[in-house]
């Protein structure tokens, strides 16, 4: 049975466009079911990490730590008596809105759209989902229920200042409350993204070869859980070592989040998904000494990994391909897809560039270097 303070299919705000309940679905489900069978996130699964799509069969891609996200979510919501579908479904659809070549692509992209509005994924999640997926007889997008979009555009906290373009234009038509906390659900799927890719971004950089497994034991936690796999497995083979190490690595921090936040929820005297939402803090957190443990975690990866000389390479050279790509779609849209191109016309630069920025970011990394090859072949 749920706790008083989860999300409740039977008291949802509902879909800005009404539609009759299924009789054998909540909406919840319905959201989450309508996010796995969207085209972008089809295309997730040749959008990466960290790595360049073709670069390893064997690295994550966005369609494989979306999937790592929403087991994670589900086991710590499943825990903590919160609605596992509202939870599993914010987090397939947290990553929706990356564009080609993970954050590179992201950061080239932003820095191009600088004087146009900027670009977030956050936002552009909300994009797509309420709009550019267009599959629908009587909507555009996924017509998501509001606690979804809600946990879409504010799982990592609450999103005051200025707004990014594609949020602000869905949120004067639908208030999704950005200036407080998401549901106890949201933020689950949150700190499950944390829990994903620290984990899996060490075994990605061991497999890259980018550090050993005796660079990582001197971190806290990963240490602690080599030498309990030693001490039951004495001589165990490297990759079932490995393995067996970093998945508990994954089992403390799951563990960690799921005691810590239980307390925090108990003594908040939340009695409804609405005071979570006011509380004014969050209520799901990792422990003062893990999350201080992966910090030190996250300065590892980001110095030998994310700035790396090889990573740093591949980043500079897939910026370039955004940076190509961009003013050329720019200044001949006609270079796009009919359908891209009929969007542009008689818009000023502005909308035009925005129209850019929404087909570039969903490109699959593949399909960003074909073009590219396509449209600049002595590239």
């Amino acid at each position: 049975m749920n706790a008083a303070y989860a999300c409740d299919p039977a008291t949802s705000k509902g879909r800005r466009v009404p539609e009759e309940e299924s009789h054998f679905r909540s909406c919840f489900q319905r959201d989450r079911d309508r996010i796995i069978h969207a085209s972008a996130f089809r295309r997730l699964k040749h959008k990466t990490q960290v790595f360049v799509e073709h670069e390893g069969d064997y690295y994550r891609t966005r369609l494989t730590h979306s999937i790592e996200v929403a087991q994670v979510a589900r086991t710590i919501a499943g825990a903590l008596h919160l609605n596992t579908e509202l939870t599993e479904a914010v987090a397939l659809a947290h990553d929706l809105g990356h564009p080609p070549f993970g954050h590179t692509g992201e950061d080239t992209l932003h820095a191009l759209m600088k004087g146009y509005g900027g670009f977030d994924h956050n936002a552009q999640a909300i994009k797509i989902v309420t709009s550019l997926e267009q599959h629908y007889a009587d909507f555009d997008g996924l017509n998501l229920t509001w606690e979804a979009l809600e946990g879409i555009a504010k799982h990592n906290g609450p999103v005051v200042g200025e707004l990014p373009v594609a949020l602000a234009t869905y949120d004067a038509l639908h208030d999704l409350e950005l200036d407080t906390h998401a549901s106890a659900e949201a933020q689950v799927a949150a700190l499950s993204d944390d829990i994903a890719y620290n984990n899996h971004d060490l075994h990605d950089g061991l497999r890259a070869g980018l550090f050993t497994d005796a660079d990582i034991q001197a971190l806290p936690i990963v240490g602690a859980a080599y030498a309990q796999v030693d001490d039951a497995y004495p001589n165990l083979d490297v990759e079932r070592r490995r393995h067996e190490a970093l998945r508990r690595v994954f089992g403390v921090m799951v563990a960690d989040v799921i005691e810590t936040s239980q307390t925090l929820l108990e003594t908040s005297a939340a009695t409804s998904a609405r005071d979570i939402r006011m509380l004014g803090r969050p209520v799901i957190k990792f422990s003062s000494q893990v999350w201080k443990d992966l910090q030190a975690i996250r300065h590892f990866l980001f110095t030998q990994m994310y700035r790396a000389p090889s990573v740093m390479q591949k980043r500079a050279e897939v910026s370039q391909i955004i940076e190509d790509l961009f003013p050329l779609f720019l200044n001949h849209p006609d270079k796009m897809p009919e359908n891209w191109y009929a969007m542009t016309r008689n818009l000023d630069e502005s909308a035009t560039a925005r129209v850019v920025s929404d087909y570039i970011s969903g490109m699959t990394d593949r399909f960003a270097l074909l073009e590219h090859l396509r449209l600049h072949p002595s590239g």
